[in-house]
């Protein structure tokens, strides 16, 4: 247990003891993870170290700009990010798709920036507006949400566009937004359905036909999920144990260090693994709804609240995704599968959570 002293010094630092923990945690869980994952490559965990402790040092600096400076650089981030996703049409780059942009020491996804970016704005225009919003400022922060979310759909890259406006989105309800307008959301949601579905690409729909049927085309588009689904099941109570995972090394499972790496995890730790995992990202959440709820203004509520929200929907997507009761949408495990870019967009949240939190508490301790 740390003592008063380590306490106020961490305060100090602006560095928010359980948050920091509980990353730090699930970044070694993912590090452990990953070096049976990647077919025991020394040289992939390392370079996943080496990415998490950018992200550290993204998260720890971040922590010590205050909420109120953040507010105000949120719309310079927004405009840039916007901006960057119409560069991607240009001179961006990936299997069959306009994702990443690349530059002599650097390879990153400007959809990335997004992710963060739309929470941070919408809370920004809502900060000093009366709440709960009334339809025009309602009416904006959708157009602030869709634009970004749209690009990156068309990119294509559906599961960072979900991810985008989900962000944004959970800031508008958290300010209080009456469920009438909820429900109207909810009804032109289900009547436009059929147009969605005739505007998704046609491995898009094969995905969502794939999560019904999955044995259909067992060897085709139900391959994943059923070798996924199989690698979870043969994981038992305790798990084949680490580094014995055969769905892995037989490589039977795809992308089983990054979209499917909870896949590998389940099959070698087991139910007890799993039960692992879940408390320490509990532990995260459960942090971050503390930092919401203590929160001196609206725009720390608002964007705590959506970022700890936002990464809820990461976990359950992912994992939902590798057990075959998402469709697959290429949503990465938090904290655990490998990428930089995510990654160090994760870590650089988590920083924002410790501004709202350490500068709160500096300001009334003094």
């Amino acid at each position: 247990m740390r003592t008063a002293s380590e306490r106020d010094l961490l305060a100090r630092l602006h560095i928010d003891g359980p948050l920091l923990g509980g990353a730090i945690l699930i970044c070694v869980l993912g590090l452990v993870v990953l070096y049976s994952a990647s077919g025991q490559s020394l040289e992939v965990v390392v370079r996943q170290g080496l990415r998490m402790l950018l992200g550290l040092a993204a998260m720890c600096g971040i922590a010590q700009i205050s909420p109120l400076r953040i507010s105000r650089w949120a719309p310079v981030f927004y405009v840039l990010g916007t901006l960057l996703l119409f560069v991607v049409f240009l001179f961006g780059t990936g299997r069959g798709t306009h994702r990443w942009l690349e530059m002599s020491f650097i390879r990153f996804q400007p959809s990335e920036i997004m992710k963060l970016a739309v929470p941070l704005t919408a809370a920004w225009f809502l900060n000093d507006k009366l709440l709960p919003p009334r339809f025009p400022i309602i009416a904006v922060v959708l157009v602030m949400v869709l634009l970004p979310g749209g690009l990156v759909m068309v990119q294509p890259d559906l599961g960072t566009a979900i991810l985008i406006m989900a962000a944004g989105l959970l800031v508008l309800f958290f300010a209080g937004l009456n469920w009438r307008w909820i429900a109207v959301a909810v009804i032109s949601g289900v009547v436009l359905a059929p147009i969605a579905w005739y505007a998704m690409r046609d491995y898009q729909r094969q995905r969502i036909l794939t999560l019904l049927d999955p044995e259909k085309d067992p060897l085709g588009a139900g391959y994943h999920i059923i070798q996924s689904m199989i690698a979870v099941g043969s994981g038992g109570w305790s798990g084949k144990g680490w580094l014995n995972g055969t769905q892995s090394y037989l490589e039977f499972l795809p992308e089983r260090a990054t979209d499917f790496i909870f896949a590998v995890y389940c099959e070698e730790f087991g139910l007890i693994g799993v039960l692992v995992i879940l408390v320490a990202y509990s532990l995260v959440l459960a942090r971050g709804v503390q930092i919401a709820l203590s929160a001196q203004d609206a725009f720390g509520r608002l964007v705590a609240a959506s970022l700890t929200v936002t990464l809820f929907v990461y976990i359950f997507v992912n994992m939902g995704m590798v057990i075959g009761q998402l469709p697959v949408v290429g949503v990465p495990l938090p904290l655990v599968s490998y990428g930089g870019t995510s990654l160090v967009t994760l870590m650089t949240g988590f920083g924002i959570l410790m501004s709202i939190q350490t500068h709160r508490r500096f300001i009334v301790e003094s």
